[in-house]
């Protein structure tokens, strides 16, 4: 049997397979875990993605034992390297192998390309992601596409979620030291995490409990002491945007668009809820880039590899 489009958004939280007409519309869909090996490693990646499969398979009531489509897109988190690309690939082969798919032709991007493609609806812009990790991803009028950022908690992620809680926890230790100003980020966070003293701190971060995901958590108590008037809070809220902004302003250069007309779409729960980074964010990207505006996203990643499927369709037909 045939169909023509399998796209699958591999994500950090969970991964989305469709089964599509060239149209675009849905035959079937299923849903499983994360796609990200570097966070669940390989072998659950790879289970993930092949039960979503054979999910959006069987909500599609295809019998038949096996399947070709025209094409396969998956928007997968974690490919940043040739190495990612390496092992992800190799996961891909082994999910459609497992659910007999035949592909004819098989495309493999970053789950934030696909993001982007959805949230401008496959036209130009800028697409910045700050949740608990950050990045930004851009796209110009000649479809030329470029990243920033996304380089992971330990050596990038600037302005996330991660980020704010890393520089909180500095800032309290520094307040401790004498070397800072003091701060209710103290008496904010030890609540929190219910501990007694700073010096506990230490104990969490290179403790069992803690984790990435904790760490990111933390950011809400950047926010709340901000909101207090605590003006270390505000300053490390200040410099997220700075760091952000900085990221943006990499992809504006690289395609250059600089004096182009493009929407920038803000995701991300640090840009959801913290309104002094966001509005910080936004006038710094639009004094850069003056003919920029703000935009809401137009379509869920999943629809955007869609889209994309049905646009190689079309240009193949044509050929």
């Amino acid at each position: 049997m045939r169909i023509p489009i399998l796209a699958v958004d591999g994500g950090a939280t969970k991964c989305l397979a469709v089964l599509a007409e060239q149209d675009g519309s849905w035959k079937g869909a299923g849903r499983a875990g994360p796609g990200n090996y570097q966070s669940v490693g390989i072998q659950e990646a790879e289970e993930n993605v092949t039960l979503a499969v054979h999910d959006a398979i069987v909500a599609a009531q295809i019998e038949e034992p096996s399947l070709e489509v025209a094409i396969a897109l998956f928007g997968m988190a974690g490919l940043d390297t040739v190495h990612d690309r390496v092992v992800i690939k190799r996961l891909v082969e082994q999910a459609l192998r497992k659910n007999g798919i035949r592909a004819r032709h098989l495309v493999i991007e970053n789950d934030g390309f696909a993001a982007l493609v959805g949230a401008t609806g496959g036209e130009a812009g800028v697409l910045v992601i700050a949740g608990t990790g950050s990045i930004v991803f851009g796209l110009n009028k000649a479809g030329e596409s470029a990243r920033a950022g996304g380089w992971g908690h330990r050596v990038g992620d600037e302005g996330s979620g991660y980020w704010l809680g890393k520089e909180a926890v500095r800032a309290i230790l520094h307040a401790l030291d004498g070397r800072g100003p003091t701060t209710r980020l103290s008496e904010i966070m030890l609540a929190s995490l219910q501990l007694n003293h700073p010096t506990e701190l230490i104990d969490w971060v290179y403790g069992a409990s803690y984790s990435i995901e904790k760490m990111a958590e933390l950011s809400r108590a950047v926010g709340e002491a901000a909101r207090l008037g605590d003006e270390v809070a505000r300053a490390i809220l200040g410099q997220a945007a700075k760091e952000l902004f900085v990221t943006v302003r990499a992809v504006i250069d690289t395609l250059q668009m600089r004096q182009e007309t493009f929407p920038v779409i803000l995701q991300g729960g640090i840009l959801q809820h913290e309104e002094l980074v966001r509005s910080a964010l936004a006038a710094h990207i639009l004094a850069y880039a003056p003919h920029a505006f703000l935009d809401t996203a137009k379509r869920q990643p999943i629809e955007g590899i869609i889209a994309k499927g049905t646009a190689f369709l079309q240009t193949a037909n044509n050929v």
